[in-house]
């Protein structure tokens, strides 16, 4: 923008807005949108292309050495280093996201109730769309309609949905990412608890250690964090299932840029439609939180660990970057292997 003057500030920031309206990463789809901007759809395409395959590229070399190395010990140890920095990071990203949304009593409310459903075993995407009607019923209705004591028990009717067993299947990657890059709001660590719903509990392909994995290396390469869907799927697939899981997780961007914009000042301006996206936003809170418990088995196994985990948190107050932090467990988990 102030570089190469292809877009005025104020059309920056309607883009940006028109971002943020659609389900998919946010900064991807802002790269997308200035394309078409400049280029009309062949500029959409490649600025979507270029803006992610560098890292999808970088992170399935880092895959490739994880399925040769990852049962060295020494490869293990910097894993380990890794996990509970990682860990904190993703605390830190769900604390901010929290003070940013959770402004009203009912917005808190409904996190609150959208947490108890996914404890209780519903399903995130129900979650999700109940938590955005809910919203937008109570804007539609008036205040008093639905009130905070109302959300906990329309979501606690969400149906739980039973875990099935599956093989591995280019198909079966393909269709998991691209349902993921379709349905997921919010801030890019929500991408988190979608991938421990499907692939770990629903599926069973991946354990939470592995998952970590993958979130580290996500956090550590340059690009969107949703290249963790790349790493995923080579670890599961080899090169094919990094090439599927990168095109089905942003695949649904390019679509969702393509069609949504001759429509984002009309949505923009709904004020029911602007409180579903609040509504699902709460909802994106409550999958964050819980993801982060669950995950806490596994990053914080030992007192070295949760040291780590005290260093970091340490660190981010400092306003050191995460990938820092990051690869400065890394550093430690391999520190402690060798003096081991």
């Amino acid at each position: 923008m102030r570089r190469r003057g292809w877009v005025t500030r104020e059309r920056f920031l309607d883009l940006l807005s028109a971002a943020h309206l659609v389900p998919g990463p946010n900064a991807t789809e802002l790269a997308i949108h200035l394309g078409y901007v400049r280029a009309g759809f062949p500029g959409l395409v490649v600025a979507g292309v270029a803006f992610t395959l560098p890292a999808a590229l970088i992170v399935s070399v880092i895959a490739f050495l994880y399925v040769r190395l990852g049962g060295l010990p020494e490869f293990a140890a910097v894993l380990a280093g890794m996990k509970p920095a990682v860990f904190v990071v993703v605390l830190a990203a769900l604390w901010r996201f929290a003070r940013t949304l959770v402004t009203t009593r009912f917005a808190a409310a409904l996190a609150l109730a959208a947490a108890a459903a996914l404890l209780l075993g519903a399903g995130e995407i129900s979650v999700l769309v109940a938590a955005g009607i809910v919203a937008a019923a109570r804007s539609r209705l008036g205040r008093g309609a639905l009130r905070c004591g109302s959300a906990p028990a329309l979501l606690a009717q969400l149906a739980p949905l039973a875990p099935a067993a599956a093989q591995v299947t280019l198909a079966g990657l393909f269709g998991t990412f691209l349902k993921i890059g379709s349905v997921l709001y919010g801030s890019g660590y929500v991408l988190i608890a979608f991938l421990r719903a499907d692939f770990v509990e629903r599926l069973g392909w991946l354990t939470d250690a592995q998952l970590l994995d993958a979130v580290a290396v996500g956090q550590v390469t340059p690009g969107p964090l949703f290249t963790t869907a790349t790493f995923i799927g080579f670890v599961l697939g080899g090169a094919p299932g990094a090439a599927v899981a990168t095109v089905g997780i942003f695949l649904p961007s390019f679509v969702f840029v393509a069609v949504s914009g001759p429509l984002v000042a009309r949505i923009r301006s709904s004020p029911a439609a602007g409180a579903f996206l609040d509504g699902v936003n709460a909802a994106s809170l409550a999958l964050m939180a819980v993801v982060t418990l669950l995950l806490a088995r596994d990053a914080l196994t030992s007192i070295p660990s949760i040291a780590i985990a005290a260093v970091a948190a340490l660190a981010l107050r400092l306003r050191v970057n995460s990938a820092w932090i990051v690869l400065g467990g890394a550093a430690v988990g391999w520190t402690l292997w060798a003096l081991a």
